[in-house]
């Protein structure tokens, strides 16, 4: 009875020390579920959270990737402030690792989902601009997918439903994610581990403007502030390339019918 005693005790211990990362894990899941994951909040609760991540470790770690996937798998909005504060917690290496291993196995379980009953519910959630897309991805999904996750323009959610509903395989939806996803995960990931110097930076640049007399000036942290110019521009570039066999495919299909339809000579 003892032993049984002992072991119970044991086992009550174990489950009390995985029980408050267990709750964090449900908050933060909740608090993105609710839409309050933003960058406001990261930069509020960056001290809180930092602390937490250091307790815990690598169950901290475990915990982050677990709401990660889950947040992209329920298509709610976030994922960027989650990247950024993986970068925060664990530096632009792991953080950013986790973000794109996270963000790239969430987006896969969208996408089987989708092809599944549920997606003709989430066909209606998308509307008209699914639509939009349909042409493009049916001709040239891999290239059309990497433009997607080089230069986000559309929603992740929706760039996760749309292949899946235009008949795009699995195979090439999780490899272009994987490509994909790399330059803009890392980013962010790289200005979470410097999310400290950057708010100072803003913060300088607010006394300077409350110093000038200026009657505008505020301190509003903004995700978008912190990017650099040279960050779109690369954004842009891998947009841009990833587009080069699209075009090349279309200038061929062009030509073939022109050159097919040319007079040919006759022979003297």
């Amino acid at each position: 009875m003892a032993n049984d005693g002992g072991e119970t005790g044991d086992e009550r211990r174990r489950w009390t020390r995985y029980l408050p990362i267990t709750v964090i894990a449900i908050l933060i899941v909740a608090v993105i579920a609710s839409g309050g994951v933003n960058f406001e909040t990261v930069v509020a609760y960056r001290d809180s959270l930092q602390g937490w991540a250091d307790r815990y470790g690598p169950l901290a770690v475990l915990a982050y990737a677990a709401v990660y996937v889950t947040g992209v798998a329920l298509s709610v909005p976030g994922a960027v402030f989650l990247t950024i504060l993986g970068g925060f917690l664990f530096g632009w290496l792991l953080g950013g690792t986790l973000a794109w291993l996270a963000a790239t196995l969430g987006a896969v379980l969208v996408f089987l989902i989708a092809r599944t009953s549920i997606g003709d519910i989430l066909a209606r959630k998308a509307g008209p601009r699914l639509q939009k897309l349909a042409e493009g991805f049916r001709r040239d999904a891999f290239s059309y997918l990497l433009f997607l996750r080089f230069l986000p323009i559309m929603p992740f959610w929706l760039t996760n439903l749309a292949p899946a509903l235009l008949g795009v395989s699995a195979r090439t939806f999780a490899l272009a994610s994987l490509i994909g996803l790399v330059p803009a995960t890392f980013t962010f990931a790289g200005i979470g581990a410097s999310l400290e110097t950057l708010i100072a930076g803003q913060k300088g640049e607010l006394e300077q403007c409350v110093a000038s007399g200026a009657a505008n000036c505020s301190f509003e942290p903004s995700v978008w502030a912190l990017l650099q110019p040279q960050h779109i521009a690369a954004f842009a570039a891998l947009g841009v390339l990833s587009l080069v066999p699209v075009l090349v495919r279309r200038w061929r299909r062009h030509a073939e019918p022109a050159h097919s339809a040319a007079p040919q000579e006759r022979a003297p």
